[in-house]
């Protein structure tokens, strides 16, 4: 029998159009995340929803944002940098990228985004550093970590995450504020909780170890199919897209790309 986690992840996520049908989108996984703090003692505040909006248009866009949404997610760089252009009218809406990221497409997330929560390579860093220092902007960025090992996923090995994290302060418009991780694609929920929890265990060691100037704070973990789960094992943002805006038409591979390929 499935966990009632993967009931949502396995089923149909109903399309979100008006502003009222994102609201009650919103409510429903609020709900939800009150629910699954309830069950391990956490306070819902401090969990951070970061609606994902990729490949949604910019009319569904402007409602979602209508109906509370101030903060989106987008996997591909040149997608969210096109949005974000189109709706500059809306100065209070940020974007956080949550996907890989070339050099070559650095230059955009330092022009336009709030947050990057895929990092894992120190030329991607130095990229966004000095794109940064020219235009007088910092970045909050995640480290992302390969935690369910499989070689179709971007991220660092868990063996390699502590060498890495003491690179980063010397790229100064880099705020480190955490770790991000994609679990294992499963109804299974006995073969994802472990992603969460090393994530979670990985965190707790290098609280110990970061250098001065590195925060970590924040585990980024859980989709729309295992964000209750991802809750329970201490995630304080969960990354959810299909239940807010609904199905997608593409797989997810689309976006979580398997090849060295440009975000």
């Amino acid at each position: 029998m499935l966990s009632p986690v993967y009931t949502c992840a396995m089923g149909n996520y109903t399309t979100a159009n008006t502003v009222e049908e994102f609201r009650q989108h919103l409510a429903g996984v609020h709900a939800r995340i009150a629910a699954a703090c309830a069950k391990v003692g956490r306070d819902p505040s401090s969990v951070r929803l970061l609606p994902v909006s990729k490949t949604v248009p910019e009319a569904r866009i402007r409602n979602a944002h209508a109906a509370g949404c101030r903060t989106l997610g987008e996997n591909k760089v040149q997608e969210a940098h096109g949005k974000w252009q189109a709706m500059s009218d809306l100065p209070d809406l940020r974007w956080a990228i949550i996907g890989h990221l070339q050099t070559n497409k650095a230059k955009l997330v330092a022009e336009f985004a709030s947050e990057f929560q895929a990092l894992d390579s120190l030329r991607v860093a130095e990229a966004l550093d000095k794109r940064l220092q020219t235009l007088g902007r910092s970045l909050d960025v995640l480290v992302q970590v390969n935690t369910s090992n499989e070689e179709s996923k971007f991220g660092l090995p868990p063996s390699e995450l502590e060498a890495f994290v003491k690179k980063l302060p010397v790229f100064s418009s880099l705020h480190v504020r955490g770790l991000m991780t994609l679990a294992l694609f499963s109804d299974d929920a006995a073969k994802v909780r472990p992603c969460f929890v090393r994530l979670r265990e990985l965190r707790g060691r290098l609280r110990q170890s970061a250098p001065d100037g590195v925060v970590m704070d924040e585990l980024s973990m859980g989709m729309s199919g295992d964000y209750e789960l991802a809750i329970e094992e201490g995630s304080t943002i969960v990354r959810v897209g299909q239940a807010i805006f609904g199905a997608r038409k593409v797989p997810d591979n689309v976006y979580w790309p398997t090849s060295d390929e440009q975000a």
